[in-house]
């Protein structure tokens, strides 16, 4: 994708790699709106960086999903990029008495919304590039995250169906596949001494100038090398 010019919406764009997204594009003379549930984070984002539009949206609500699509349509509908960035992390177990309730908070924003938001943006006629944001998660799992690991290789699984059947509507599927990163996702203090999401963008910004659109950092580039190298010939013969 080009990385100037563009009008993107990222998910969870107000924390975690999704401030680091919106900073990046900003530079890089984007027009960023960026959306999440707390109005406050929202308004601070946009207090350190001014330039950057707002939209306060609980995307678990499908009523919500279905707002932020019409709002872009009606005030944004030259936006070309979509950012499905915005995830939960639980780490519980299956004997918690939350089990369940938790996982389906995380089926539903890590998996449902993007899958939703895909279908509605896709209607955009000026849409051209969208970017799903994985995890080296999705290759192998830690039992201590068992829900989102799962979502995660969901998405991954997805994209890469995505990929091939938006090719002939002229639409560009990213992955960015973060390994684990220095952010507060699954709690703070959670993954302190992790590389810094800086690091990361930095790394998949260069890899996006170069074309590729399996964008990887760390650990996650060997897991993602070994999985292609064990699936792309079936793939490709499974679907020509």
């Amino acid at each position: 994708m080009k990385l100037s010019n563009n009008k993107i919406l990222i998910t969870g764009g107000a924390s975690g790699i999704g401030l680091g997204l919106t900073e990046r594009f900003i530079k890089e003379n984007n027009t960023v709106i960026i959306c999440g549930r707390r109005e406050a984070v929202l308004k601070e984002v946009a207090g350190k960086f001014p330039a950057v539009i707002t939209k306060v949206c609980d995307l678990s609500a499908e009523a919500d999903r279905i707002e932020l699509y019409n709002w872009v349509a009606e005030n944004h509908n030259d936006l070309n990029v979509l950012v499905n960035n915005a995830g939960i992390q639980n780490w519980m177990s299956v004997s918690d008495s939350n089990f369940y309730e938790k996982s389906n908070e995380e089926i539903t924003t890590n998996v449902i919304a993007p899958i939703h938001l895909t279908t509605l943006f896709t209607n955009l006629r000026s849409l051209k590039t969208i970017i799903n944001v994985t995890s080296g998660l999705a290759f192998i799992p830690l039992a201590k995250v068992p829900v989102y690991c799962a979502t995660k290789a969901f998405m991954r699984s997805f994209t890469l169906s995505l990929r091939r059947m938006l090719r002939s509507a002229g639409i560009e599927v990213i992955e960015m596949i973060p390994p684990a990163l220095n952010t507060d996702l699954g709690g703070k203090g959670i993954h302190d001494g992790q590389p810094a999401v800086s690091d990361f963008v930095d790394a998949v910004f260069q890899q996006m100038k170069e074309g590729r659109t399996e964008l990887t950092f760390g650990t996650s580039e060997g897991r993602a090398k070994a999985n292609n190298e064990t699936i792309t010939e079936y793939f490709n013969k499974m679907n020509p």
